[in-house]
């Protein structure tokens, strides 16, 4: 636009003064046709960058979106390598657990095998708990809550491999088949199931069980092992269990709810 108007000036300037010639004239045509080629040509290279200049804006919109959705995808990603590996270390953990219970509950075999090979009694899981059972009909008269010589001493014996088991507590529970029992001492199952459980805990205690590691409970028919179909049936469910009481403190969870309760 500069350049258009200067020339025009030294047109003008030229006419005004009456000095010129018609050479001098096109000479000067010329250079205004120049100029305005000139002029178009940068009008049309500046109209060119600002199409680059939007066309580069754009690219690099896409590519900030394109950098934000990555960093997005990266955090998420390194939250999800996060969960996994806790996921997995959870998992090391309850597997540790399942091992040592495992672990445990071999132990546990192993030192009753021999009175386990002699049937006096067997060792199994029951609802996730290590059980010792014994068969009242071994310990225990029909009808009657006091041991027999036989059964004080398969209970002494069984105290004293209890007792060399560390830090572990242990719940005698007696179990009744589903016939009635109606007498003075005993009006139901209830009272004969928990006192032979109790009289099992004082031969426990006698024989070196701390009192403070052992409790009873008494379940009379309500927990059977089979279903009271036959007399077979029946004697299984007339039985002793001595329980390992789990430790909380490996249960999944524990210290979060112990947390709760502080």
């Amino acid at each position: 636009m500069r350049i258009r108007t200067i020339t025009w000036l030294l047109v003008v300037a030229v006419l005004a003064t009456g000095c010129y010639t018609k050479k001098t004239y096109n000479k000067l045509l010329g250079q205004h046709d120049q100029c305005q080629s000139t002029l178009a040509n940068k009008e049309a290279y500046i109209v060119e960058l600002q199409d680059e200049i939007q066309r580069l804006t754009a690219e690099r919109k896409k590519l900030v979106e394109e950098k934000a959705q990555i960093l997005k995808d990266k955090t998420s990603l390194q939250g999800s390598i996060a969960e996994m590996e806790k996921a997995l270390k959870e998992l090391e953990r309850r597997k540790a657990e399942v091992d040592k219970r495992l672990g445990e509950f071999r132990n546990l075999l192993a030192r009753f095998q021999s009175m386990v090979d002699s049937g006096k009694l067997r060792v199994k899981i029951v609802k996730g708990r290590m059980v010792v059972e014994l068969a009242s009909d071994i310990l225990f008269d029909s009808g009657s809550a006091n041991l027999g010589k036989e059964g004080r001493v398969t209970i002494e014996e069984v105290a004293v491999l209890l007792a060399s088991i560390p830090d572990r507590a242990f719940q005698v529970e007696g179990h009744t088949d589903d016939v009635p029992i109606r007498t003075s001492q005993f009006p139901s199952n209830w009272e004969l199931s928990t006192a032979r459980a109790v009289t099992v805990v004082k031969a426990m205690i006698s024989a070196g069980m701390p009192p403070k590691r052992i409790s009873a409970a008494g379940y009379g028919e309500t927990q059977p092992a089979v279903p009271n179909a036959d007399k077979e049936s029946r004697s299984a469910n007339r039985r002793i269990e001595i329980v390992v009481v789990p430790d909380l403190s490996t249960m999944p969870g524990f210290y979060e709810l112990q947390k709760l309760n502080q």
